[in-house]
């Protein structure tokens, strides 16, 4: 018997003790949480706080997409920061696909500790993308970009059709948050599938050209596509990402600060040397 997606928000509290750590979680256009669950049980059980809404116009009909506007969306995902910046003394943002992007914009808006991206999406490739503000009124929809999962039997639980005026939306968001990644001065740490079907290289290239300010660290998946939280190697990314978050809070301790704080806040350096890192 298949189950049927989860498309509810994620929340979790802090957990131990030592530094109060939290995570914003986004997910991707079209999609919902479900998606990325599994990742955020797995920040949870790391001890972090974390939240991820479900985004508006999402999990519900790709009608009701077509009438949300990108702000709507960041909105949301600010919003579960603030929640987050109340209660913790340090927050990340992560994403997945355009999630990628409105972590990217939390992050160039916002003091966060750290940034954690899978297949973010900054660029869209397909030539419709600069008439997609002409083409919305004339065409409503087109096919999925769902499911690019390498793994059998998976299922992101996307929209079936693509609103096409909701596409026009995104296309926008890339290019404000593309004009915004100067800003971004917290560390990067990028999971990038070596197989795409969704999102391609130039979204990487706007990426590392943006970064001027921030480090970037991109660790290759090998045996995954697009959705990677559900694929092959969505345990190297849950891992590696409580080793990012303990590693950057690590560095950020004071140097007087005691064996034991510095413990609780995560000792791990490994992270940092098992990507590319630049700028």
């Amino acid at each position: 018997m298949v189950s049927l997606p989860d498309h509810s928000p994620f929340t979790s509290a802090i957990q131990g003790e030592g530094a109060r750590i939290g995570v914003v979680l986004a997910h991707g256009f079209t999609a919902s949480p479900h998606g990325l669950r599994a990742w955020a049980q797995s920040l949870a059980d790391a001890g972090f706080a974390v939240r991820m809404p479900l985004l508006p116009g999402h999990g519900t009909t790709w009608q009701e997409l077509a009438r949300t506007r990108w702000p709507q969306w960041h909105a949301a995902l600010d919003e579960a920061y603030l929640d987050l910046d109340s209660e913790c003394d340090h927050v990340f943002v992560a994403g997945l696909s355009m999630g990628g992007a409105l972590a990217l914009r939390i992050a160039a808006t916002r003091p966060v500790a750290g940034v954690i991206l899978v297949n973010p999406g900054l660029v869209i490739d397909d030539p419709r993308a600069p008439l997609a503000g002409i083409l919305k009124l004339v065409m409503k929809s087109t096919k999925a970009i769902s499911n690019d999962i390498l793994k059998p039997g998976m299922d992101e639980g996307a929209y079936e059709r693509t609103p096409v005026a909701a596409a026009h939306e995104v296309n926008k968001l890339f290019k404000d948050t593309i004009r915004l990644l100067p800003r971004v001065t917290a560390p990067v740490l990028v999971f990038r599938s070596s197989v795409d079907h969704v999102v391609s290289d130039s979204s990487i290239a706007a990426l590392r050209r943006g970064l001027t300010n921030a480090s970037l660290t991109l660790t290759a998946l090998e045996n995954s596509y697009h959705v990677a939280t559900l694929d092959n190697d969505a345990e190297e990314i849950f891992r590696g990402s409580v080793e990012f978050i303990r590693t950057v809070i690590a560095a950020a301790a004071p140097p007087d600060a005691s064996p034991a704080d510095t413990a609780a806040a995560g000792t791990r350096t490994d992270v940092l040397q098992r990507g590319i890192a630049n700028d």
